[in-house]
């Protein structure tokens, strides 16, 4: 598999597509099909819309809408011309949508008219408008909007200005930016990493190759499309490899199992959160699975347990672990084809393609294989920076081409990578640290738990303890004592947790981790 005719920019990636699969259907939203053709034709009108409207090459253009359509002919439409892509999620509100339109200096918004009866977007925007002064452009998908705003539906019918337009796809090139997406706000204030055409297509070719995607594949989408998860390593992974993707407009269990039966999936690709709450589902036992060939788990760390499950439904499947941030354009690590189920439970997998791995301590030096340190990545993947950020971005993009993580982990003498928890998460209680990972990888293996977060508070004697929040599987009781009591029997004694809490839900972020900081923020401020 390769890249068209070496070029590595969005738009050409489609255009091949098109020609190489002319009419294969390549979406389906809703019953309806769309092919690859149709998905270019309708971005190229798009593009000359945005054109007409005076968008030019380094323009920003925000994106807010469900999986659908508009999202992609946008996103497409935009990347032929430059014009880079601001991914903005349907769950921000106010404070968000102002920080990230003003630090991005955006120019244009594409968005929903609504959010069924949660959010009338005209009405907010037209009042909102004053506060990010640099949107000149409001383009409403699926309704009218105010005074001055434009019609998505009125752009798809664009009439194209081809030598306006090739010329505008001639200026794009590899190291332009194609797409800003924020991260999700589980420390400090959003950092917007620029991911590059080149990244962006790197990334997911490295995923196409490793996943063997072709023609046959088919996957139900729920990963959201402002997220590396949909639009790396489903969106352009599936592209590269020209499988069929089906878009889920909002992640619903008995939806997916629903399309699962219409359009019966080869593969399965999800946060941890997705999966467990799809495992819950009884329907699940009698749902067609048999063509699932691989199915992945990436954006958190999976349990033991959820992928042993995993493995146990999807019966003809491999299982896989999948690591990847919004620094790397996308995933950077999988589990191999030929890993033990073993080294699948326990590593998230080695580097894919050409991506370099190394492990360093606190002072930056590489440090001895089976030892914690800091992960860091090196490839054509590699954002280029955050926007706008110079100081974070020196912090993160190293000026040897390195991408620091933030994350914790180790390489066994395979290669394999053992992921620890975030730099940030770990705690030292008692002159012990502690990763809150493997306490939650403990936890998340009692038959009543359904999910458990960990954290490390201040403790006057231990300096930190542990504090696990714990949600019950549905129609069980359980006491926080079970818990501890657990832990007892599986983990060393200074492990175990101090403070459980067991609540009903845990905050998630808009890809679905766990917001840890919204949990500490609590304690800090209710102690609860």
């Amino acid at each position: 598999m390769t890249l068209p005719s070496g070029t590595i920019v969005v738009g050409e990636a489609l255009r091949e597509a098109a020609r190489v699969m002319t009419d294969r259907v390549a979406y389906v939203y809703e019953g309806r099909d769309i092919s690859f053709r149709e998905m270019d034709e309708i971005s190229d009108r798009v593009a000359a819309g945005l054109l007409m409207l005076g968008f030019r090459k380094g323009d920003r253009l925000g994106v807010i809408g469900l999986n659908q359509p508009e999202w992609l002919y946008a996103y497409f439409a935009a990347a032929k011309i430059g014009v880079i892509v601001v991914g903005l999620s349907v769950r921000y509100r106010e404070s968000e949508l102002q920080f990230i339109l003003n630090q991005s200096g955006t120019r244009g918004l594409v968005t929903i008219a609504a959010l069924g009866d949660q959010m009338d977007y005209v009405r907010f925007l037209d009042e909102f408008r004053n506060k990010v002064p640099r949107v000149s452009d409001f383009i409403f998908v699926g309704g009218g909007g105010f005074q001055g705003s434009h019609s998505f539906e009125a752009l798809m019918q664009t009439e194209v200005d081809l030598p306006a337009l090739n010329k505008a796809k001639a200026q794009v090139q590899p190291s332009d930016p194609a797409m800003i997406i924020y991260t999700s706000g589980t420390t400090g204030r959003p950092k917007g990493a620029v991911l590059t055409h080149e990244s962006m297509l790197a990334a997911a070719l490295a995923e196409a190759e490793h996943l063997q995607v072709d023609e046959h594949d088919i996957l139900q989408m729920a990963m959201p499309l402002n997220h590396v998860g949909g639009i790396t390593c489903c969106i352009l992974t599936m592209l590269l490899g020209k499988g069929l993707i089906e878009l889920v407009p909002v992640f619903n269990p008995n939806q997916m199992i629903e399309m699962f039966e219409a359009h019966p999936p080869t593969l399965i690709i999800g946060v941890p959160t997705m999966h467990t709450l799809l495992l819950m589902k009884e329907e699940m036992g009698c749902a067609p699975v048999e063509k699932v060939r691989v199915v992945i788990t990436g954006g958190s760390n999976a349990d033991p347990n959820l992928l042993t499950k995993l493995r146990e439904v999807y019966r003809n499947a491999t299982v896989m672990n999948l690591y990847g941030l919004s620094e790397t354009s996308g995933a950077v690590v999988m589990s191999p084809w030929d890993s033990d189920f073993d080294s699948t439970v326990h590593s998230i997998g080695k580097p894919m393609g050409m991506i370099q791995v190394k492990v360093v301590d606190v002072n930056g030096t590489d440090v001895p294989g089976g030892e914690v340190g800091e992960l860091l990545f090196k490839g054509r993947m590699a954002a280029a920076g955050y926007f706008g950020q110079p100081e974070e971005t020196g912090a993160t993009f190293d000026a040897d081409g390195w991408v620091h993580t933030g994350d914790l982990g180790y390489l066994d003498e395979r290669g394999y990578i053992y992921l620890k928890g975030r730099l940030k998460e770990m705690f030292v209680q008692g002159g012990y640290n502690v990763y809150p990972v493997e306490v939650e990888n403990v936890i998340s293996s009692h038959p009543k738990v359904g999910m458990v977060a960990g954290i490390g508070v201040p403790d006057a004697v231990m300096g930190e303890i542990g504090r696990y929040y714990v949600v019950p599987k549905p129609n069980e009781e359980l006491l926080p004592e079970e818990i501890v009591s657990f832990c007892k029997e599986h983990v060393a004694d200074y492990k175990v947790p101090k403070q459980v809490v067991v609540c009903r839900e845990l905050p998630l972020t808009p890809a679905g981790k766990v917001m840890k900081s919204k949990l500490k923020e609590d304690f800090e401020k209710n102690g609860i």
